[in-house]
């Protein structure tokens, strides 16, 4: 909004010009997401608690260590949504049909999980929306999406999925684009839920694939640098960069309050959110594939229940002590702070792991 408001005075103004640089709507994007989430996280937690009363229902199976965490209300994906929504219509162009459908995706993921949460706090157990419910809205709107991407995109980048390390090459999907775009959104989403299990465990991992594909929209959208990296020019997947920033300062804002021990959770409106939102920039990015890499974590945890509900119904036997990942970690002793540290250190090195695709292909 900001950019449109004040783009055309740039040429009568020369201060204004700031606004025609992507990097500092994108920086105004991170900072505007952070103050609004100090402005308004405190009276929302409180609004919560009045509301929720018990908070989160506690799952009676997990960690002993759990139960002192009852009471903490969720929902605190909320003002994640608030936050992102409000920093990326002000600083990116509001004529970019990219953003529309991110934003879009992240805000129908986010009424899903809240659904979801709803159901779990009126019902007072870990229960929320039917599986079967969840799953179908969620591959609507990532169909939609997909939908939406191929339409905007140019040949051949429109049906195309592109390959880590092999330059100039494109997998021509044609219309199987659809729902190959639905399952890496779908998929996101339902990893970074799965990761959300401790005190700050899935925000941090987000924010540092957020900053990756931040700077991978950057590239992409910039003929020069997509030309010297010898990766596929995305034209206008620039401005997802001001969207990851915005997911950014939010997830900072909100990791000041879920930071151990948690004053509020995110719970499912904030997971299937932030899940929905990465998938759907490397969905436009055509960066799919390196999502698995920088959010290896949360592939990791994933294949962990996987792997725990296959074993348990093939052999009668549990490969884990507990699923995902993280609980299994907790049930051999190690205490909460120490997975969590870890396994940011785990989603740190992958990232780097995948931004470095950027350069050897």
């Amino acid at each position: 909004m900001l950019y449109n408001l004040l783009f055309p005075l740039a040429d009568v103004f020369t201060p204004f010009n700031l606004f025609r640089y992507l990097t500092f709507r994108t920086g105004g994007a991170v900072l505007t997401a952070l103050v609004i989430s100090f402005m308004f996280f405190p009276r929302l937690i409180a609004w919560l608690k009045r509301k929720q009363g018990e908070g989160q229902p506690i799952r009676s199976d997990g960690p002993e260590s759990h139960m002192k965490k009852k009471g903490t209300p969720t929902m605190g994906g909320l003002m994640i949504l608030i936050a992102v929504s409000i920093s990326t219509l002000l600083w990116v162009d509001l004529t970019n049909a990219y953003t529309w459908i991110v934003l879009l995706v992240t805000i129908g993921y986010g009424l899903i999980g809240f659904g979801d949460d709803y159901l779990k706090l009126t019902k007072r157990n870990t229960k929320g929306l039917s599986g079967r419910f969840r799953l179908t809205w969620e591959i609507i709107i990532g169909v939609s999406a997909a939908a939406a991407i191929m339409y905007v995109s140019a040949p051949p980048l429109s049906g195309g999925l592109a390959v880590p390390f092999v330059k100039d090459f494109l997998i021509q999907l044609s219309w199987f684009f659809i729902p190959v775009g639905a399952f890496v959104m779908v998929g996101a989403s339902n990893a970074v839920n799965l990761t959300d299990g401790l005190d700050g465990l899935a925000i941090v991992p987000t924010m540092i694939a957020a900053g990756c594909f931040g700077l991978i929209a950057y590239l992409t959208g910039n003929a020069i640098f997509a030309n010297y990296l010898q990766i596929h020019h995305v034209p206008g997947a620039g401005e997802l960069a001001v969207f990851c920033g915005a997911l950014v300062g939010a997830g900072i804002g909100f990791l000041w309050y879920n930071a151990p021990p948690a004053m509020v959770f995110m719970g499912d409106t904030g997971s299937l959110a932030l899940g929905g939102a990465l998938g759907a920039v490397s969905v436009v990015t055509k960066h799919e594939i390196v999502l698995a890499i920088i959010g290896g974590l949360f592939v990791l945890e994933t294949v962990s229940v996987i792997v725990q509900v296959a074993s348990f119904k093939l052999t009668g036997k549990r490969v884990f002590r507990m699923a995902p990942l993280h609980h299994h970690f907790e049930k051999k002793g190690w205490a909460e702070s120490t997975v969590v540290i870890r396994f940011w250190i785990i989603a740190s090195i992958l990232a780097l792991v995948g931004l470095s695709t950027l350069k050897l292909r």
